[in-house]
């Protein structure tokens, strides 16, 4: 494994792993400690392990290194026994024993039960996502910006604020009550859908589809639909979504790495196993009266997955879906994203029509997303020079070199009329 990949894919695997299962151990009052504990072991293991190789089990290692650096600071900070009587810290073992309560099934728990406590009332509401993508998810502050359409600066003090206010209500991890898994439980779907976005379309430069965190979002989902508090419909509509994405996800990329659009992609590679897995979780959705932004957005996903080809597919019924998905859950990029269906299903000018008096916010207007959309439009109603202005405007705030790669194919003058 060479060092990118490590950072990359294992590390950003392991970090939020270690940070649930350190914090549910010494408190979350420790959580920054518990932060600054696992980077130096990931650091110390990008070190060791580009000379020495991996060890017999890696993540038993960083487990090991950062408990003890944890230990080790903790003893510090607290002028030894004091802090360990205070906190608990007997319970964790000493280091020698680190590897020897490194249990998967622990991990497992201790991850979704973080995600939990980081969505805590007390913690404001537009923080919690903040903390919980950066400690428990690996994602890096302008990540988080751009999933979160914010600045990088917003993020630092939504994180700060987050910390401060963690340390203040020092949240009890025996356990949380059903009503607190209840009022809590649409900001982990939060979290767990941001998770899946950031892999499907990876805002970093060199990789256009992250895998690993798609898998993760979905084993945490998994894992989130066998829990009492989260067998509801929003969580089985989200695992549905879910997986009627990664069905395609092998078709989205040329053998280069090159994003392809979806009327690119053959779609004799697409997973069919995986896309009745989402269907059969779509149908368990289904029960009770309740119907989410993940409904639609998996009804979505589903018609696209059960066209014949892209000629075929039901625009009618994926139109349907984002007029609910805007009434359910107001957004302008609901809007922008239902005027893309209604120019496939009426045509550009109908699509048009539907942004035609609407008046974006800032952060959209900002966003290749929205000229993207007007440039597309416009070019296949023949209107050249609005087109060019907008195509332009695209080009230069693409997030990636693969994004950018497929605006400039999508919206070539004569393509895709």
């Amino acid at each position: 494994m060479t060092a990118p990949r490590l950072v990359e894919h294992f590390f950003r695997h392991e970090y939020g792993r270690l940070v649930a299962m350190l914090s549910c151990r010494v408190g979350v009052k420790h959580i920054e400690v518990v932060e600054d504990a696992v980077q130096s072991a990931l650091m110390a293991a990008l070190e060791k392990w580009t000379l020495a190789g991996l060890p017999d089990n890696p993540s038993a290692w960083l487990f090991r290194v950062a408990h003890n650096n944890l230990i080790g600071e903790l003893r510090q900070r607290t002028r030894r026994r004091r802090i360990l009587e205070q906190n608990a810290i007997e319970d964790i073992g000493t280091p020698e024993n680190g590897s020897e309560i490194f249990l998967a099934g622990e991990v497992r728990d201790d991850l979704l039960g973080m995600l939990f406590h980081c969505c805590d009332e007390k913690i404001p509401v537009e923080s919690q996502l903040v903390l919980a993508l950066k400690t428990l998810c690996g994602f890096d502050i302008r990540e988080i910006a751009l999933r979160l359409f914010l600045s990088e600066a917003n993020v630092y003090k939504r994180l700060s604020r987050a910390r401060r206010r963690l340390q203040e209500i020092r949240p009890r991890l025996d356990g949380l009550t059903a009503d607190q898994h209840s009022s809590r439980l649409p900001a982990v779907h939060q979290v767990l859908y941001l998770l899946f976005t950031e892999g499907y379309l990876s805002s970093h430069a060199e990789m256009a589809i992250r895998a690993e965190l798609c898998n993760e979002a979905i084993r945490l989902a998994a894992i989130l639909a066998e829990h009492p508090a989260g067998q509801t419909p929003e969580t089985f509509a989200l695992l549905a979504l879910m997986h009627l994405h990664a069905a395609r996800m092998t078709a989205r990329q040329d053998p280069s790495g090159g994003l392809l659009l979806l009327k690119e992609q053959d779609r004799a590679l697409w997973d069919w196993h995986r896309i009745q897995i989402g269907l059969e979780w779509l149908a368990r959705s289904a029960q009770g009266n309740r119907f989410s932004r993940y409904h639609a957005e998996a009804g979505i996903a589903a018609e696209h997955c059960l066209a014949p080809s892209f000629q075929e597919t039901r625009w009618e019924k994926v139109v349907e879906c984002y007029s609910l998905l805007e009434r359910i859950a107001p957004s302008p990029l609901h809007k922008l994203n239902r005027a893309v269906a209604v120019a496939e299903w009426q045509g550009p000018d109908a699509g048009l029509a539907v942004l035609r008096g609407f008046e974006p916010p800032a952060w959209l207007v900002g966003s290749y997303l929205w000229a993207a959309v007007l440039a597309d439009l416009h070019r296949r109603c023949g209107h050249a020079d609005t087109a060019d202005r907008y195509r332009e405007a695209a080009l230069r705030s693409a997030p990636t070199p693969a994004v950018k790669e497929l605006l400039r194919r999508r919206l070539r003058i004569g393509s895709f009329g």
